[in-house]
C-alpha cells in the first residue's frame, strides 16, 4: 500500500507540473529575458559615459613629450628639429598645429612624439600616420635588430581631442600612467 501511495501522489505532482509547467516556464523566461534586456541597458549605457569623452585636454606638447622622456631608459633621445616632424610621421605641415619629438640615434627605436593637430579630424589623421611610422620603423629593425623590432610591437598610439602621442619606450607602464595624467 505504501508504494502504491508514493507512485499516486508521485503521477499527482508529475502531472500538475505537466499541466502549468508550461505556463512557469513561460514566465520564467520572459523574466530572464526582462532581467537579460535591464542588465544590457545598464551596461550600455555605462559605456556611454568615459572620462575622455567628456572631457577635451589642453596639453602643452613639448610638457608631455619631456614627462615621455623619463620612459625611456636604453637610450639617449634627441630633441628632433620641429621642421623634420612633418616629413619623419607624414604629415602635411598645415594640419600641425604643435609638435614635440625626440628620437634615437638609430641605436634602439625608442621615440616620444606629440603632436598637436589642427583639430580634431586631423588627430585621427595623425594617428593612422604614426601607425605607418611603427610599421615602417619595425620592418626597418626585423632586418637588423629583431629586439628592437619586438619593442615597437609595444609602441603607444594615442588620441585625445586635437592631441596624439607616438611613444616608443622601455617602460609601457610608466609611459600609460603619464598619458592618464595628462587626460589620455
Amino acid at each position: 500500500m505504501k508504494t502504491s501511495m508514493k507512485v499516486n501522489i508521485k503521477n499527482n505532482v508529475s502531472s500538475g507540473m505537466k499541466s502549468t509547467g508550461k505556463s512557469n516556464m513561460g514566465r520564467i523566461a520572459r523574466k530572464m529575458t526582462a532581467v537579460i534586456c535591464a542588465a544590457f541597458l545598464v551596461f550600455s549605457l555605462g559605456g556611454c559615459s568615459s572620462k575622455k569623452a567628456d572631457e577635451t585636454v589642453s596639453i602643452d606638447v613639448s610638457e608631455l613629450a619631456e614627462a615621455l622622456l623619463e620612459t625611456v631608459t636604453s637610450d639617449t633621445l634627441s630633441e628632433t628639429a620641429s621642421s623634420m616632424i612633418p616629413s619623419i610621421y607624414y604629415l602635411d605641415e598645415e594640419d600641425v598645429a604643435s609638435a614635440a619629438a625626440y628620437a634615437s640615434s638609430g641605436a634602439t627605436a625608442c621615440e616620444v612624439a606629440v603632436i598637436e593637430s589642427t583639430d580634431a579630424d586631423g588627430a585621427e589623421n595623425v594617428e593612422t600616420k604614426m601607425q605607418t611610422r611603427v610599421d615602417n620603423q619595425e620592418e626597418l629593425y626585423a632586418s637588423y635588430n629583431q629586439s628592437e623590432a619586438a619593442r615597437l610591437d609595444t609602441a603607444i598610439i594615442k588620441s585625445n581631442g586635437a592631441y596624439t602621442v607616438l611613444c616608443v619606450c622601455d617602460d609601457t607602464d610608466r609611459a600609460e600612467e603619464i598619458l592618464e595624467e595628462y587626460g589620455f
